[in-house]
């Protein structure tokens, strides 16, 4: 059966972040991909320069017009990533609720992008948006820490705030939420971050909690979270209530994905020499092995763990 994902994200010509970071990964798992560009740049923004165009709310409208008109907008899910622009994002909104009235079992994938680190990098008017429209709609977030505090309102300094702002972002409307890195102390020393997650199933009787202890990598890296959302949304199809092993598939990929980009990065730049934003653009094609089935080397317990909470 055909699994058809519309994913609405920037697209770089050079390098991976947005759409370039999800579609082929989702392609190589199988999964029919109809991309809509929100921007369309030479490269990302973490290089010295950069072109391009950003797409208008009228524009997108115009495309989706465009794919109603023949009839080819059943949708099994949609995936967003960074917005800039409040009427993009309410337009992205009519689209889902629209695609959701055709097809009621749709799964909506959304990476709430606001900010991180306790400074938003967006404009602070797309906050109430993402709060009072988008995540109402959405079915799965990838927050991080200060997007879930940011969303909720609440501060996380314990496992148990955490796993509250968790359960806020639930009553919000999406049924499985993983806050990607947080500032919690992890178990395993100060070169792992923590990250969390958490199910609703069984028509929210019963709650799924996982605790994962991710290796931190010394280096900054553009395009994971949107190959993150897109890795969970593949693996949440593929076990839809097993938050446990869609996280473990999930966070082995991205460990595979960013030890072959950090390791060719080194090599690139040189002995004792930090490697630039070209030499650490994702190693995707490269680890299309990885993606497709990945050693799991994120597992319950153990040095990496997935710890279930």
């Amino acid at each position: 059966m055909e699994c058809r994902v519309l994913s609405i994200q920037s697209h770089v010509v050079r390098g991976y972040v947005g759409n370039k970071s999800a579609s082929f990964p989702l392609q190589v798992l199988g999964f029919e991909v109809d991309s809509i560009n929100s921007v369309q740049f030479s490269n990302h923004t973490g290089y010295s320069h950069w072109k391009g165009q950003v797409l208008t709310a009228d524009e997108l409208h115009v495309l989706y017009e465009g794919i109603k008109l023949n009839n080819v907008h059943h949708y099994d899910y949609v995936l967003t990533g960074y917005s800039r622009d409040t009427s993009f994002l309410e337009m992205v909104v009519d689209i889902i609720q629209e695609l959701k009235r055709a097809n009621p079992s749709l799964v909506y994938v959304c990476d709430p992008v606001l900010g991180d680190h306790g400074s938003m990098y967006v404009p602070e008017n797309l906050h109430p948006v993402y709060k009072n429209k988008v995540v109402p709609v959405a079915d799965i977030i990838t927050p991080n820490q200060f997007e879930a505090e940011l969303l909720t309102g609440k501060n996380i300094s314990t496992e148990k705030e955490a796993v509250e702002v968790m359960d806020l972002l639930h009553a919000m409307g999406p049924d499985t939420v993983v806050i990607t890195s947080s500032d919690l102390p992890s178990r395993l020393g100060d070169q792992f971050l923590v990250s969390l997650g958490s199910q609703r199933t069984d028509g929210s009787r019963s709650t799924q909690r996982v605790r994962m202890d991710v290796p931190k990598v010394d280096a900054v890296f553009v395009g994971t979270g949107d190959l993150f959302a897109a890795m969970l949304l593949a693996w949440t199809h593929h076990y839809p209530n097993d938050l446990k092993t869609a996280c473990e598939k999930t966070f082995s990929v991205m460990h595979h994905v960013i030890q072959r980009t950090i390791s060719y990065a080194h090599e690139l730049a040189g002995p004792g020499r930090r490697p630039s934003p070209p030499q650490l653009e994702l190693r995707m094609v490269q680890s299309k092995a990885d993606i497709e089935d990945p050693a799991i080397v994120m597992r319950t317990g153990g040095d990496r763990s997935a710890i279930l909470i």
